[in-house]
């Protein structure tokens, strides 16, 4: 069973980050000492770096589920949380990291390349953090920001200089074998070589890198024999070798065949036409095959291929094609412009630039028979605050309130055309928007009193207070006439008995 991996789906999670704490300092001889609650840590990013001593992604094919770790939450007495550590993933050169669509997001190349797939949640500020001159001591505390989650691609496409192409058993790792250090596999029957080899080829001073990828048969483009899952091996090469084997049993091939079969799959899978070719006929150590090949050579260098008759068993041949190989890499290599150093860019925000965008979006309404407006609220700080809001506390979202509002939201709602009582949504949580709910006022920790349900029945004293001038009230003339004449009478009898 092969152990080279070249493909793999991995899944990632970043660390999430921790809570805020919500905390009153307590002494001795100190009942109210003021807020205390640290902040939440934030969580651990994962990390891919390219390693040289890593050359598949065999381990990633085994565990593919990577999480790293949370931050740890604060704590009172002024503590924060730990930070969660970045999970550092080591692939080899050339891995190339793309959406499960096809999107590329990076492309690394050279040791010590580095891209941050997935990025840790920010840690929530305590108490301690977010009291002010308004909020002298805050009943509430930010919530953690969850990390990323997201799954991604990873390919492997080899890093070499020349790309050895060929039919099954036509010699190229035989021929990488002796030119090079590299050990590959070598049999008599066809498909021997199931996984890419690189080998690092020495011609006098200059030494290039050679790739030798599994053979390729008619329909390799559309997914026959092993060619499609490994061609990709050959895009980086700058030199393109078609190595033919001139000894080959089958009747019907011969080299001028071989190689229009090899072009055309090349050519099927593309973005190869722009790279050098180069022939090599192979295995003329036989008698037949030299004799082939010094018919079929005329035809090739009319073609405009450079043609080398090697024998891979004999070494005959070998010095001049590796020579040759390294003048196209070396002319390659100086073709392509030098790479600049990065570059620090700062992008400030323009001048015009809120943070966030407002649209209008019409859903329907299954209760009214109707469709209802909605408007959509975007933008990164917008979301973050709403993601780090606890919404069971009322001071949480009062606060959250009065940071849209100085965001300017409540002004571009208005100027937009939204009407109070219109739904506002924010990431995943939709809103009622009352604008003019007024000035923050304190009260109890955890209550915003712009939040209380008002309430309509009266309070104990008032009651208290409406019995009373219930008991006092002022006497009607008419009942008073009455019940003067009634006095009178009984004073009367009273008298009279």
């Amino acid at each position: 069973m092969a152990t080279f991996v070249d493909r793999v789906v991995l899944h990632l999670q970043a660390g999430n980050g921790g809570h805020g704490c919500v905390s009153v300092l307590r002494e001795k001889f100190k009942p109210l000492g003021g807020p205390d609650g640290g902040d939440g840590g934030h969580g651990g990013s994962v990390k891919l770096v390219v390693d040289p001593q890593v050359h598949t992604l065999l381990d990633f094919h085994f565990r593919p589920h990577i999480k790293a770790q949370s931050g740890v939450g604060g704590g009172g007495g002024n503590r924060d949380g730990a930070k969660g550590r970045d999970l550092v993933l080591k692939v080899p050169d050339g891995t190339v990291v793309m959406t499960p669509e096809g999107e590329v997001l990076a492309d690394l190349i050279g040791a010590d390349a580095s891209f941050d797939a997935a990025r840790g949640g920010r840690g929530g500020r305590g108490n301690a953090s977010l009291a002010n001159s308004r909020r002298k001591v805050p009943g509430f505390a930010e919530l953690g920001e969850p990390g990323d989650t997201l799954d991604v691609v990873l390919e492997l496409k080899s890093v070499a200089d020349v790309g050895l192409v060929g039919y099954p058993s036509a010699g190229k790792s035989s021929l990488i074998s002796v030119v090079s250090a590299a050990k590959p596999k070598i049999a008599d029957y066809p498909f021997t070589t199931l996984v890419p080899n690189l080998g690092v080829v020495q011609a006098g001073e200059k030494t290039f890198t050679m790739a030798d990828v599994p053979g390729l048969i008619p329909g390799a483009a559309t997914g026959k024999g092993l060619g499609l899952e490994f061609l990709r091996h050959i895009e980086r090469c700058a030199v393109l070798a078609h190595v033919i084997d001139c000894a080959a049993l089958e009747t019907e091939r011969d080299p001028i065949s071989d190689i229009e079969t090899l072009e055309a799959e090349l050519a099927a899978y593309g973005g190869l036409e722009d790279r050098p070719r180069v022939v090599v006929l192979n295995k003329i150590d036989v008698p037949d095959a030299r004799d082939l090949a010094e018919i079929v050579r005329p035809d090739l260098e009319a073609r405009g291929y450079t043609v080398f008759e090697i024998s891979a068993v004999t070494r005959e041949g070998l010095r001049e094609l590796t020579f040759a190989l390294s003048k196209l890499v070396e002319e390659n290599r100086l073709a392509i412009a030098p790479a600049e150093p990065s570059r620090i860019i700062i992008r400030p925000m323009a001048v015009d630039d809120s943070g966030f965008t407002i649209t209008r979006e019409s859903e329907p309404d299954p209760e009214a028979e109707e469709q209802t407006t909605v408007w959509v609220l975007r933008g990164p700080r917008p979301e973050r605050w709403v993601r780090q809001t606890n919404f069971d506390n009322d001071e949480a979202i009062g606060y959250l309130a009065d940071r849209l509002d100085r965001l300017g939201v409540e002004d571009a709602l208005a100027k937009a055309g939204a009407s109070a009582g219109d739904t506002v949504r924010i990431s995943t949580w939709e809103f009622d928007w009352h604008p003019d709910a007024g000035e923050y006022i304190a009260g109890p920790r955890g209550t915003d009193i712009r939040l209380e349900e008002k309430n309509h029945r009266p309070t104990a004293a008032a009651r208290l207070a409406a019995r009373k001038a219930r008991r006092e009230r002022t006497v009607v003339p008419e009942e008073a006439a009455w019940v003067g004449t009634l006095k009178a009478e009984q004073l009367t009898e009273d008298d009279w008995s």
